[in-house]
């Protein structure tokens, strides 16, 4: 059994399901977090101190989507995460850990929370097997956009780069070039479900990123050939993968494997 009252939670980079943690916390566990306010790809090690002293002190530290990288008996903290091995559409979400963690009873979990876990989940998709309304899905978008940083700046050029999205290989794939790595300006824009044009799998690349949403077939594929970057979503039907510096050219593999899935459908195979 664990004992709550020993456990101190350190936040990872922040987005709407990180900062619906922290208010769970405020309530719940007041006084026993942490929160540098830090972006995603945050890391264990920039809590390095924090986590030692609190080690030191006989506490159990809860990692809340830090990339473990500091030398830690991993039997003596508790990982919280809902991404690489432990994605899935049938595994819990960090939110849901969270609440589990803490013994919470049912009557706690509310309608956001739902909508915030579905969201991080599987993003519009998942909310849309919630039975979310558009009116909630629009307002869970803007809030997670809004706990991501974004600028007005970026909002603006995540809409020009939308309205200049390419599409190839029969329509299977979507290509944006983006400026800055806040892909979230792109993907909204171009969702169905939100007006706009739709996509079956998309390709984001930045100056310093490249990031794939679609088909979890494929996100196995780029997760294989280009080691090192990051995954998760409703895996293994759909979700998304991203690759930071170097970034790889992703783009003819992507277009063999899909210009391949196209043939076969083409000759009835």
């Amino acid at each position: 059994m664990i004992n709550i009252e020993k456990l101190t939670f350190f936040l990872g980079g922040h987005d709407l399901e990180m900062l619906t943690i922290r208010e769970i916390l405020e309530e719940h566990a007041p006084g026993r977090f942490f929160d540098k306010g830090l972006s995603w790809g945050a890391k264990a090690s920039d809590y390095r101190k924090e986590i030692q002293e609190v080690l030191a002190n006989g506490r159990v530290p809860v990692l809340v989507e830090l990339t473990l990288d500091m030398e830690i008996d991993e039997g003596l903290t508790i990982i919280i995460d809902h991404h690489g091995e432990r994605a899935g559409s049938d595994n819990p979400t960090s939110l849901h850990q969270i609440f589990d963690l803490l013994n919470l009873p049912q009557d706690k979990w509310t309608r956001w929370f739902d909508l915030v876990a579905a969201n991080d989940r599987g993003y519009i998709p998942a909310m849309l097997e919630t039975g979310a309304t558009q009116e909630e899905i629009i307002k869970v978008r803007a809030a997670d956009r809004a706990a991501q940083g974004i600028t007005a700046e970026e909002e603006a050029e995540g809409e020009k780069a939308a309205a200049n999205a390419e599409v190839f290989a029969d329509g299977m794939l979507t290509l944006v070039c983006l400026p800055h790595t806040r892909t979230a300006t792109v993907a909204d824009r171009l969702e169905a479900s939100l007006g706009g044009p739709g996509y079956k799998n998309l390709l984001i690349i930045s100056p310093t990123q490249v990031n794939f949403f679609g088909a979890g077939k494929l996100i196995y594929v780029l997760d294989e050939a280009f080691p090192g970057g990051w995954y998760g979503g409703a895996l293994p039907e759909r979700g998304f993968w991203g690759h930071g510096n170097p970034v790889p050219d992703v783009m003819p593999l992507l277009m063999d494997k899909l210009c391949s899935l196209t043939t076969r459908n083409i000759n009835g195979k």
